[in-house]
């Protein structure tokens, strides 16, 4: 990864849209973003390869299981979310505190109703896993708020990243409306650049004045932070058992079959999305037009997860 980084700066207009504007930055190895980056790079693997993910990229799709990953997020952005506005003004994370452009559980919430209908509070409830996910959060909002912009971290610039490139196939292959109902979570109406808001965000994220000694508890935190995710990808596929067989085989190969096609592997797609390259534009539209069936749910949970390896490659 190349030291030579893109810094912005610019101020942020309450969700009316931010103005960003670059600047050269150079990044050395002890930068938070960079220590974070190289300590999940293992979890992150494990994470590309568990038989959950693989099922997915294979094609294997069941409907209710979409819904269900959409309750898993708004049970875990509703806890960090929660700790965020109780930690915003704490030296550690006041920083990084953008809710107008940031916030999901409310976006979450509009999904769900248009899934569920307006009762959807009286149909879901938070799974084991999910509880755990939530559990861990609001102790670290309570007794170590620092931790905080671990989990910040991975969620939301992995909703800028991945989340962004999987939202039209969501949209395609479950046929929902153009207007965007049911994928409200996607959309971040106040972020006019999602690549800017990310250098901002990774920007103020080094300037935190954190010993080597914090900096490492963080990445820490963010590797527990994909376990919790992987647990929630586990619990899914064991719930999935237990549903009678909905699925529509897209024909996609693993990933140790995929024989190097980058469009076809969703964590390297994220990777190539954040840098903006219009050779990977193309591929992934072909992958998308052969496959819109094969990655829906992963577009629903997984995008947030894969996103991470976009944020710290850009």
């Amino acid at each position: 990864m190349s030291a030579e980084k893109m810094e912005t700066t610019g101020s942020v207009s309450n969700g009316a849209g931010a103005v960003y504007e670059e600047k050269e930055d150079t990044l050395s190895p002890d930068d938070l973003s960079e220590m974070l980056a190289a300590g999940t790079k293992d979890v992150h693997e494990k994470a590309e390869n568990t038989q959950f993910v693989k099922d997915f990229l294979r094609g294997r799709i069941r409907k209710e299981l979409f819904k269900l990953g959409a309750v898993a997020l708004y049970y875990t952005y509703t806890a960090m979310e929660e700790e965020i506005e109780r930690n915003k003004d704490h030296p550690h994370y006041a920083p990084l505190y953008f809710p107008a452009e940031l916030h999901r559980h409310e976006a979450l919430a509009r999904d769900l109703e248009y899934f569920y209908g307006p009762d959807w509070q009286s149909q879901v409830s938070c799974s084991q896993a999910t509880q755990r996910y939530v559990d861990r959060i609001h102790q670290v909002g309570q007794e170590d708020p620092v931790l905080l912009v671990a989990h910040a971290y991975t969620r939301y610039m992995g909703d800028l990243s991945g989340g962004q490139v999987l939202k039209k196939v969501a949209q395609r292959a479950l046929k929902l409306p153009p207007t965007g109902e049911g994928l409200e979570f996607y959309q971040f109406d106040a972020i006019h650049s999602a690549k800017a808001f990310k250098q901002l965000y990774r920007s103020r994220m080094n300037e935190l004045e954190l010993g080597v000694d914090t900096k490492k508890r963080l990445v820490d935190e963010a590797v527990k932070a994909f376990q919790f995710n992987m647990e929630v990808f586990e619990e899914l596929e064991e719930i999935g058992k237990t549903f009678q067989e909905d699925v529509l085989d897209a024909g996609m190969p693993v990933h140790g079959a995929m024989g190097g096609d980058i469009s076809k592997c969703p964590y390297y797609a994220a990777k190539m999305a954040a840098s903006g390259g219009t050779a990977y534009a193309c591929q992934l539209a072909m992958a998308v037009l052969r496959h819109p069936t094969g990655q829906v749910l992963f577009a629903t949970w997984f995008a947030a997860l894969a996103g991470l390896a976009a944020w710290y490659l850009m």
